[in-house]
């Protein structure tokens, strides 16, 4: 007994001890923001400062840039919501070329790795001929697609295809090739079909290394977008910061590369929104096991 009451004695006189709080999500985004923010601020900062001491042509001022892209641009009338006959004429073109190259090159290229994936006697015939042929640098083939599809809109948009499939590929081929074979095994008890193994098994467990391929992909579209234009009919992004190159507009020059880069991080942006819910049972099963 007399041990007892001294251990609750003690056990009462302890103090609990205190529970660390989670900052806020309102805070912890804002910090979030500033550090993913900051740095690029700091570096317009150095490069505004620098370039209005050298007074260079080649590199103007980011403030300079970013007037000239107001006024290709975002300079229009109200009735287009400022958007310059520009946007319809060359930004839109370049964006469905873009698009429409990387989701054909998305489609063929899950179905391909998801057959080379899941049969070996396709991967043995299939897959050394990926690797050959995805070693080729696609611009040393614009002359071979000028000569089958001419200077058009289909030229640019198989070219596009063509370079940004094999991400695609090899990624699925991966992301198949590494599904449990306990959630096969677990499908075949059930009896699925093919259909419900392939929707239901199959595209689930290899979906975060398919996106992952498709961002990949994503990527090499815009550069080859970019290089397609340069060559063939006069119109699109491309187009524009060439001719701007060849006769010394270099406002003109900054003010497209800086396009690309906005559109290259909304499109990537978009895509992390829909991995994210896609592949959101994944990070819970991952959160689960740590």
């Amino acid at each position: 007994m007399k041990v007892s009451s001294s251990v609750d004695t003690v056990s009462l006189a302890t103090p609990p001890r205190p529970t660390r709080r989670r900052p806020a999500n309102g805070s912890r985004r804002l910090k979030d923001f500033a550090v993913r923010w900051g740095a690029l601020l700091a570096i317009g900062l150095v490069w505004e400062l620098a370039a209005r001491l050298a007074d260079n042509l080649f590199f103007p001022p980011p403030s300079r840039i970013i007037e000239r892209f107001f006024e290709l641009w975002l300079s229009g009338p109200p009735t287009t919501f400022f958007l310059t006959e520009s946007v319809a004429t060359n930004i839109m073109p370049s964006l469905a070329r873009l698009l429409g190259g990387w989701a054909a090159a998305v489609v063929f290229g899950v179905l391909l790795g998801v057959a080379i994936g899941r049969s070996k006697v396709v991967g043995d015939y299939v897959e050394p001929i990926i690797h050959f042929v995805r070693a080729i640098p696609p611009p040393a083939l614009i002359p071979v697609f000028f000569i089958l599809l001419g200077f058009g809109n289909e030229m640019r948009v198989t070219l596009i295809a063509f370079a940004v499939i094999w991400p695609v590929v090899l990624n699925t081929i991966d992301g198949v090739r590494s599904v449990e074979q306990l959630h096969l095994d677990t499908g075949r008890v059930f009896e699925f079909d093919w259909r419900k193994r392939f929707f239901g098994i199959v595209l689930p467990s290899a979906s975060p290394k398919i996106f992952a391929g498709m961002r990949v992909a994503l990527s090499v579209a815009i550069i080859m977008m970019v290089i397609s234009e340069m060559v063939g009919r006069p119109d699109g992004i491309g187009n524009i910061i060439l001719g701007a190159q060849r006769t010394y507009r270099m406002d003109d020059m900054w003010a497209g590369i800086l396009l690309l880069g906005i559109l290259g991080y909304v499109l990537n942006a978009i895509l992390s929104a829909v991995e994210s819910r896609i592949t959101r049972w994944h990070r819970g099963s991952r959160e689960g096991v740590s």
